[in-house]
């Protein structure tokens, strides 16, 4: 048999491109700066809102690692009030348990009015014929006298002790001036610091002898003292010895 002749075979067409989308919807789009900020606002979690507190609340008191310290452990000294602006600068009413600082200031100009009031009187009673080197002895009979003022005014001890020292410390004294072979006179107003100091031993002075004149022990002399002083009355030794301080300062004008 003749063989058969082999038919070429048609050419396949080319298969037809992809054809592009038609939508601009579906072609994607680089974003904007502005597009991209704005996405980022949508996208940011709103803040949770803080709840508003009622008008008639009360702000909250912050208190200090200083602030729950009792004097003697007994007596908050955190809302202690001086009247007088002369001498609130040296007269020192931070909380201290106890008022013992072993002379730390001493070598200081000035130490002292960083000292804590309630030591200063307990080292003025040591300056008395009695206590002299005696200072447990001292910082108990303060501390008794403190209690007593206590259950007498049920009062904070201490701003009793600081309305007396505004009582006592007087303003004005008298001092010598020579002139020639002369000495006169003459009245000067007295620093804030040595108001203090001579408040202080008044005070101190004016317990001890009123000790003496009866059998009352000294812890109650000195309580009996202080609360004179703090209400003012002439009667009492430190109150009397400052009034006439200032009337013989204002003859001497």
């Amino acid at each position: 048999m003749a063989e058969e002749e082999k038919q070429p075979e048609a050419p396949q067409e080319p298969s037809a491109a992809p054809v592009a989308p038609e939508t601009a919807a579906e072609t994607p789009k680089a974003d904007t700066p502005e597009a991209s900020a704005k996405k980022a606002v949508e996208d940011k979690p709103e803040a949770p809102k803080k709840a508003k507190a009622p008008a008639d609340a009360k702000p909250e008191k912050v208190s200090s690692p200083l602030s729950d310290v009792l004097l003697f452990g007994k007596f908050d000294v955190s809302e202690i009030v001086i009247m007088d602006a002369g001498i609130a600068r040296y007269v020192d009413t931070s909380p201290v348990a106890v008022p013992h600082t072993g002379g730390k200031h001493s070598s200081k100009a000035f130490g002292k009015a960083k000292m804590s009031v309630v030591e200063r009187l307990i080292n003025g009673m040591m300056r008395t014929e009695d206590f002299t080197g005696k200072k447990i002895k001292s910082y108990k009979a303060v501390e008794d006298a403190f209690v007593l003022i206590h259950e007498k005014t049920k009062q904070n001890p201490l701003q009793m002790l600081v309305d007396a020292l505004q009582n006592a410390a007087p303003r004005e004294e008298v001092t010598r001036l020579q002139y020639g072979g002369i000495s006169v006179p003459k009245a000067v107003d007295v620093a804030p610091a040595r108001r203090v100091d001579l408040a202080l031993r008044y005070i101190c002075q004016g317990a001890l002898e009123s000790s003496h004149k009866s059998k009352k022990p000294i812890s109650e002399c000195l309580a009996d003292e202080i609360i004179a002083a703090s209400k003012g009355d002439v009667n009492c030794h430190s109150v009397a010895k400052k009034e006439e301080i200032e009337r013989v300062s204002a003859s001497a004008r």
